[in-house]
């Protein structure tokens, strides 16, 4: 009976041993997840589990592709994240930090958009996405100077925020995109429409709550004033998560004038040539509370300018600086529309007015998505009228391709340069923007409009800035460099077009709060000791 209840115990521990031996090693996701689940502390009320995503959830490609802006970087070969987090506390973000070091996995930060060149949420290694859609609080300070906005909120969010809490007597400068996301938008740089009035958003952000590489949270006093100076510009994925920023609201007037004045061929009695060398005169240099976009494109054989504009002021004042500085392009009353600054915000998405609610500008992910290309340039001289009739010669030859200049000037020139790593101050008179958006899948069609952006940046590079050719670090273009090495002589090639001089300032403070390049990316600020 003895040797039966023994025989009966060694059957049974080989029975359960079996499926031990046979069992799969665990995934490398597994690890991970297992890694955040263990970590302390933790929030009880906000258990992590819950806003974990592995591959094998059925919704991780639904929450991968919200906030993926640009379809070139989605799609079937695509290197995809071991897991995203979806961080609701910032318990979740330390947890983040501590595992994927942990593992050494790479870590891609997101907060909504646009990231041209997909660097949130692509690799060519093990990496974790950590999204902050999550964190998205806005508060207002009662006296209306100020707001803590969280890095997941987005721009409509917080513009539609401030305006219903001071009756439309604040704003804020940023991008004209609602959907751009707080954390990348302002840590780049962040600039929109009212940027000539109060510059950049980084110019007007006062406070930071950061998860640094060790996972303490740290505002501006902790975290000392070289890392705060580093992380308004020079991209703060670089060197911690922002969980929050701390901005200086801006008085609007009850109501803003806007206009968008489209010409092909002839406005009056002036061509085009002459419409754009006249707002290259002036467009820096007039009032700061007027910003004129202007966009050239073609089609048919025939280039197309919009002079888009918006004045912190009424239709009278504009019409009388616009017919002392800028009477070439004519503008009527008539293409005049005052609005409150708010609902400026839709008018520049190319809502026509009363067609839909100020609300929607709380829609976070867009109807359509597409792909695309964009690049950066800074024009420091005036071009020329012979030169001018060069670059529409290039854009009626490459009709995919569209440029917005947009006009510096006024609180931008005032700004030192060092001010903060954002370099592109005075003596830069516009910045261009090249599009390219394409709708089908497919290598033949990318390969003919990358094409066709490039054959129209190369035909600029005798107009535009030298020795760095600059470029701006929110327009995230993989074509200028990239550091697959990490290393400071792979950096310094994009670093140096993004940020000027003020790049080796930003490597002194990441060798210091991030000395093991835990923070890194394909155009991240390398460390002094990678050569």
């Amino acid at each position: 009976m003895k040797s039966l209840t023994i025989q009966t115990l060694v059957i049974t521990i080989f029975l359960f041993t079996i499926p031990t031996l046979f069992a799969s090693p665990p995934t490398l996701e597994d690890v991970f997840a297992q890694c955040l689940t263990d970590f302390k502390p933790s929030n009880p009320k906000s258990p992590i589990q819950n806003f974990i995503y592995t591959q094998q959830n059925p919704k991780f490609l639904t929450i991968l592709n919200n906030y993926v802006r640009n379809l070139r970087y989605f799609n079937n070969t695509t290197r995809k994240p071991v897991a995203i987090v979806a961080a609701a506390d910032v318990s979740h973000i330390q947890a983040t930090i501590t595992c994927a070091k942990k593992l050494a996995l790479q870590l891609r930060i997101r907060s909504g958009g646009h990231d041209y060149d997909g660097m949130s949420y692509v690799s060519t290694v093990d990496f974790v996405v950590l999204d902050m859609f999550n964190l998205r609080s806005i508060k207002i300070d009662h006296k209306l100077d100020t707001a803590w906005v969280e890095s997941g909120a987005i721009l409509g969010e917080i513009f539609y925020g401030v305006a219903n809490k001071s009756n439309d007597l604040r704003g804020f400068p940023a991008g004209i995109c609602p959907g751009l996301g707080a954390g990348g938008h302002f840590s780049g740089g962040g600039y929109g429409n009212m940027m000539r009035k109060y510059g950049l958003s980084i110019d007007n952000i006062i406070d930071a709550k950061i998860v640094d590489v060790k996972g303490r949270v740290l505002d501006r006093s902790s975290m000392g004033e070289d890392l705060f100076w580093a992380i308004r510009g020079g991209g703060a994925a670089s060197f911690c998560v922002v969980l929050a920023w701390k901005i200086k609201l801006v008085p609007v007037p009850a109501k803003v004038t806007v206009f968008n004045v489209e010409t092909v061929g002839n406005r009056g009695s002036v061509n085009t040539t002459e419409l754009v060398a006249k707002w290259q005169e002036i467009a820096d240099k007039i009032d700061n509370d007027l910003f004129i976009r202007l966009t050239l494109s073609s089609s048919n054989k025939t280039v197309k300018a919009s002079f888009m504009g918006m004045y912190l002021g009424n239709s009278l004042k504009l019409l009388k600086t616009m017919n002392a500085q800028f009477p070439e392009l004519g503008l009527k009353k008539t293409e005049c529309i005052e609005m409150k600054w708010i609902e400026s915000v839709l008018f520049w998405l190319g809502i026509p007015p009363g067609t839909a609610p100020t609300s929607s500008m709380l829609n976070r992910i867009p109807q359509k998505q597409i792909y695309l290309k964009r690049k950066s340039d800074y024009v420091q001289k005036p071009i020329s009228r012979t030169g001018l009739d060069a670059i529409f010669k290039v854009l009626l030859e490459n009709e995919n391709v569209t440029m917005a200049w947009n006009p510096y000037g006024g609180r931008m020139s005032e700004i030192p340069s060092t001010k903060t790593p954002f370099p592109h101050r005075a003596g830069n008179m516009f910045k261009i923007q090249y599009a390219a958006n394409w709708f089908v899948p497919g290598e033949a069609v990318a390969k003919d409009c990358l094409s066709q952006t490039e054959r129209v940046f190369e035909a600029m590079s005798p107009y535009v800035s030298k020795n760095p050719r600059e470029a701006f670090f929110n327009y995230r273009d993989v074509d200028i460099g990239t550091s697959m090495n990490s290393t400071y002589k792979e950096g310094k090639v994009y670093g140096m077009k993004y940020f000027k001089n003020n790049f080796e300032k930003l490597v002194k403070v990441k060798s210091r709060v991030d000395p093991d390049n835990f923070f890194r990316y394909e155009q991240s600020i390398p460390v002094l000791s990678s050569h």
